[in-house]
């Protein structure tokens, strides 16, 4: 049961889109699929609460909120059914109350360090700095074994809510657009990723790839960026599907994702899901290749 996480220190490029397109390809592939949203703007949530309007015909109910089942050390009742094989662990107002949590379960030990040297302060920040990244991992160990595939989605920034998902992950999708800002932000998020997996010996992750997202289709910056991006991270790390600019995308987040048997379905849709789903192959097959299990 891999958990794959989408990543870039710049926002904008995407993450949230492809981590939700994925996930709905993968279980439309069959696999059953979680979808954990630890970005407090929650724009993965929105667009899978719409997704599901769109398919059921009313709203989603949901009846516990993700920080309080990580308070109750149970993120079980939190966790919704989107469609067949389709979970969300949704992002909600209270989820931004995360850090301040975390901070208060987990307290430094002022015996200790007023009884200690600057090395004890030192030891006893990376340990609790540790116990407070790992605790979302801890939780979400409880219910790994119930899906084949889990997508975390992470806001643009370096916080707790990236770290927590970086130490929860198995392996690391790097977003990057076709703009320089995009380029940086991959190659900053690529430097963090390996101090993350130097500093804790608990984290175990891969890099699977880099998708790239153009920013306009057969713009001469879009290959310019591409020729770099394979100098920084090699030619075998992008992932051969590129995903094009589409307008439909943009629909999407306002609509939910269309489905064949809706009427707001068109041949728009027909490419951008074959576009995914051929990419959602790809993933699967790169997974295979570096001695992944699946069905």
């Amino acid at each position: 049961m891999p958990a794959i996480l989408y990543g870039n220190m710049k926002g904008g490029v995407g993450k949230t889109t492809n981590s939700v397109m994925t996930a709905y390809q993968l279980a439309k592939l069959g696999y059953k699929t979680l979808v954990c949203d630890l970005d407090p703007q929650a724009n993965a949530t929105q667009l899978l609460r719409r997704t599901y309007g769109l398919q059921h015909g009313s709203d989603l109910q949901i009846d516990k909120t993700m920080m309080v089942a990580l308070m109750d050390e149970n993120i079980k009742p939190a966790i919704v059914n989107i469609m067949d094989n389709l979970y969300l662990l949704p992002s909600s107002e209270d989820f931004k109350n995360y850090p301040d949590f975390l901070e208060m379960k987990f307290m430094l030990d002022n015996e200790k360090i007023q009884a200690g040297d600057s090395n004890t302060l030192q030891s006893e920040m990376s340990k609790v700095k540790e116990q407070r990244i790992a605790y979302f991992a801890q939780q979400l160990t409880k219910v790994r074994d119930e899906y084949d595939f889990i997508i975390i989605d992470v806001p643009p920034t370096l916080s707790i809510f990236t770290d927590s998902a970086i130490y929860a992950t198995d392996f690391v999708i790097i977003v990057l657009q076709t703009q320089q800002r995009s380029l940086d932000g991959a190659e900053t998020f690529f430097e963090y990723l390996q101090q993350m997996y130097n500093d804790y010996a608990n984290v175990d992750f891969d890099i699977l790839g880099v998708l790239a997202v153009l920013l306009k289709n057969n713009a001469g910056l879009d290959s310019q960026i591409l020729k770099d991006a394979e100098t920084d991270f090699g030619k075998d790390m992008l992932f051969d599907q590129i995903i094009r600019h589409m307008e439909r995308l943009k629909r999407y987040d306002r609509t939910g994702i269309a489905e064949k048997d809706l009427t707001k379905y068109d041949m728009h849709d027909t490419r951008l899901h074959y576009i995914y789903n051929t990419l959602t192959k790809e993933i699967v097959s790169r997974l295979k290749d570096k001695g992944v299990e699946l069905k």
